[in-house]
């Protein structure tokens, strides 16, 4: 696709605000997103963690991957498409005949953005507050007048279908909930052709893509993010992405994807996939061979390299392989990567119910173990991972949650953040009740606590490693560290926390 040529398109594609942004090239910024409103003002929350990804007349030079993935697909389908800057979509909208829209956590109903807004009680978060201002943009009403179709689709489209009301009063003609290259051609070609449209549209098995049916991007992605497998053979009863078929993509089309971004001189790549560490592999054992090789082509393109997600089990299975990633991981130009990571509780008998196969090939009994065998890995070897536990789940008994804390107390000196989550009904648990901030014991609160006070003491750490070398890091290194003490006030002044913990006295040793 020619940017600079093509000046109109009959399908322009966009997301919001706070997904059309590189979160200063370090994804893991993103996860401020799903953080509400009014603890900083909105201008400066924005300048730390959202900032408008550069465009050129309007065309973002990168975009969400899953926009990119569609876009991909619609091209090799013919469609006339166009990706566009929210901010911007007024410059294109005279001719367009669809609009698709990317979406993450449209309402903050996923498990991060629904945690941090009860626990700091402060509204919606910027991620629902955006996806709103989007569909209320007086440009995007004009268009609508005009017979402007709206298609939602992207990991939180499930969202959409317990808002039907607000799907009707935003003018949004179709949701595709699911994985959509199979069927996103026959929705937008009704779109334009003013064929009837399903208000929604789950995707159902049979229309999953095979690896062949899945495009490779054609256009850079925000932080050169990409995939390189779909699906998960772990089975936690708590997760939507299990119910997909695992797929790996072979080096050839991971290579190509790798190229776009190259060519766009993105210099850096996040790998995505459930678990990065069990690439190629059809077990809950890493593949050595395929691991090793999948890094080194990887570096031969990109400076610095990242992962999207990795198992606390796989990393306990192969220290050695860790060690090896590492090795060709890290570099002058790069001391630490990180990932995100579930470790989701502290206790044996709740992951023999909910989550047996996360812990293979070690036994539930041993899952405390093997969270802090996992630790000592990653702090070896400089893996600094965005870690989430879960309370809540239906199962989950007051000896669960203090299991839990007794492990956080064993991981206290693991450079690390770890983000409580209330639990949220996704997966073969879709049916069962939210958890919400009322329903919180003593324990859970203690627990919720402690993850602050782990929270607030590393991510002051994390903040100058990350920084380190850069020209802007005095500036920058200031204003996030104004944001952790805002957060940290607050903290206090909502739950009474004391500043100084057990987690400082670490400082003295680090």
């Amino acid at each position: 696709m020619n940017k600079e040529r093509m000046t109109s398109a009959k399908v322009l594609l966009t997301a919001d605000r706070t997904l059309m942004s590189n979160y200063r090239n370090d994804e893991f910024l993103g996860f401020g997103t799903t953080a509400p409103p009014n603890v900083v003002p909105d201008w400066f929350f924005q300048l730390l963690f959202f900032p408008p990804i550069k465009t050129v007349n309007g065309i973002p030079v990168q975009a969400p991957y899953g926009l990119r993935k569609v876009e991909a697909q619609l091209l090799n389908e013919g469609f006339d498409v166009l990706t566009v800057d929210p901010d911007h979509l007024g410059k294109y909208l005279d001719d367009a005949e669809a609009l698709g829209i990317h979406v993450m956590d449209p309402f903050g109903l996923g498990p991060a953005s629904s945690t941090f807004s009860r626990i700091l009680k402060t509204g919606e978060p910027y991620v629902a507050k955006h996806f709103r201002l989007l569909l209320e943009k007086p440009e995007l009403a004009e268009a609508k007048k005009r017979g402007l179709k709206i298609i939602v689709g992207g990991p939180g489209a499930w969202q959409l279908r317990l808002r039907p009301k607000f799907v009707d009063d935003h003018g949004i003609d179709c949701v595709i909930d699911g994985e959509a290259e199979k069927v996103v051609g026959k929705i937008f070609r009704a779109a334009v052709e003013d064929g009837e449209l399903p208000k929604f549209y789950e995707v159902n098995a049979k229309e999953s893509p095979s690896l062949d049916e899945i495009p490779e991007i054609r256009n850079p992605s925000i932080n050169g993010l990409i995939e390189i497998g779909r699906g998960c053979c772990r089975g936690c009863q708590f997760c939507s992405v299990t119910l997909r078929p695992l797929r790996w993509y072979p080096y050839e089309k991971i290579e190509k994807e790798l190229q776009v971004n190259v060519n766009a001189e993105i210099k850096y790549a996040i790998i995505h996939a459930e678990d990065v560490l069990l690439y190629g592999s059809k077990t809950v054992l890493p593949e050595r061979e395929k691991v090793l090789k999948l890094h080194t082509l990887c570096k031969r393109y990109v400076e610095a390299l990242s992962w999207s997600h990795t198992s606390i089990a796989a990393v306990a299975a192969a220290p050695e392989l860790v060690e090896e990633v590492a090795e060709l991981i890290l570099s002058d130009k790069q001391e630490w990567w990180g990932a995100e990571i579930g470790i989701e509780t502290g206790s044996p008998e709740l992951a023999k119910k909910v989550m047996p196969a996360k812990v293979r090939p070690f036994k539930p009994e041993q899952w405390p173990e093997v969270v802090k065998t996992a630790a000592g890995i990653m702090t070896d070897n400089n893996l600094v991972p965005a870690c989430t536990l879960i309370t809540g789940l239906p199962q989950e008994t007051e000896d669960d949650v203090m299991k839990t804390i007794e492990l956080m107390d064993d991981l206290k000196d693991f450079k690390s953040l770890i983000v409580p989550l209330f639990f949220v009904p996704l997966g073969r648990l879709k049916d069962k009740d939210w958890f919400t901030m009322e329903q919180m014991s003593d324990l859970q609160m203690e627990l919720l606590i402690k993850c602050l006070r782990h929270d607030i003491y590393w991510a002051k750490v994390i903040m100058k490693s990350y920084f380190k070398g850069k020209w802007y890091s005095r500036i920058l290194s200031f204003l996030y560290w104004l944001f952790v003490k805002i957060i940290e006030r607050k903290a206090k002044s909502v739950y009474n926390m004391p500043l100084k913990t057990e987690t400082r006295k670490v400082e003295a040793k680090t």
